[in-house]
């Protein structure tokens, strides 16, 4: 908080992220001209926000997307997240373990950054932004909030994204347990449930990871989403449906009012 300039009086933020306010690059603004150097302020939130903080993710991931050229309008949401730390310094993540296995929660803002005033010059405004977390026995393992590299075309597309990636860094976790549990180690190896929001009448997230159905919409996506079909066809990951107020998720696709804020990260984090 020395580095902002933020003093223990300091007025303090209950989120780290002004709600339903999505940064651009604000070509015609001011440039940041704090006494704080901006890349290294970021860098210091990704390193806290990677080893304790989920909570901060998308709030850091939306910061660091304009080091090369901040704006007043960037330095503000850097503060923003520095008055939210001041608030919360000595939160962390508190676990509470149970029998579980591994739990993912897995979810897309489809376009959330769009803004026809800076399409022309930012192309990453029509990109969508995945948002998971991974538990081991209800303890958080993995998360991340960032933007993803191909332009979805329906909000079905950018889910099914996101639960790919998320299951690029489970595999492994799974492999990693079974290796544990032949060399003797007491460890829970149940096939990891994974949750994902149902989106357009006809859930069409679900139905391409279930089924080899494929629809005309569709066809464009590249064979590397579908590398956990034959988890799911074994019966090694099981997925299921999941309300829009319990997507665990969601916390790291948006910036979010305090109330859901403070819902999810009680689940996450445990305070």
């Amino acid at each position: 908080m020395q580095d902002l300039g933020l003093k223990p009086e300091s007025k303090s933020r209950p989120v780290p992220a002004l709600p339903s306010t999505i940064l651009q690059k604000y070509d015609s603004s001011k440039d940041h001209n704090a006494h704080w150097h901006y890349q290294s302020i970021i860098g210091k939130l990704n390193y806290l926000e990677k080893c304790s903080r989920p909570d901060i993710a998308y709030a850091v991931h939306q910061c660091a997307r304009f080091c090369e050229s901040p704006k007043e309008e960037h330095s503000e949401a850097v503060k923003r997240i520095g008055r939210y730390l001041l608030q919360t310094k000595d939160k962390g993540i508190i676990c509470h373990p149970n029998e579980d296995s591994f739990q993912v929660y897995a979810d897309a803002d489809f376009t959330g950054n769009w803004n026809k005033d800076y399409a022309l010059n930012d192309a990453s405004t029509a990109r969508s932004r995945s948002g998971y977390v991974i538990k081991y026995a209800n303890c958080p393992l993995v998360w991340a909030s960032k933007l993803q590299t191909e332009i979805a075309f329906s909000s079905t597309e950018s889910e099914y994204v996101s639960l790919s990636q998320a299951l690029r860094d489970v595999i492994p976790l799974m492999r990693l347990v079974k290796e544990l549990c032949k060399a003797g180690f007491s460890v829970h190896d149940q096939p990891p449930k994974v949750h994902c929001r149902l989106f357009e009448d006809n859930s069409g997230a679900l139905e391409m990871v279930r089924t080899d159905k494929y629809r005309p919409r569709m066809k464009h996506i590249n064979i590397k989403y579908h590398h956990f079909r034959e988890y799911v066809e074994k019966g090694l990951i099981t997925v299921h449906a999941i309300c829009t107020h319990d997507q665990q998720a969601d916390i790291f696709t948006k910036p979010l009012g305090e109330a859901p804020f403070v819902k999810l990260r009680k689940l996450i984090q445990g305070w």
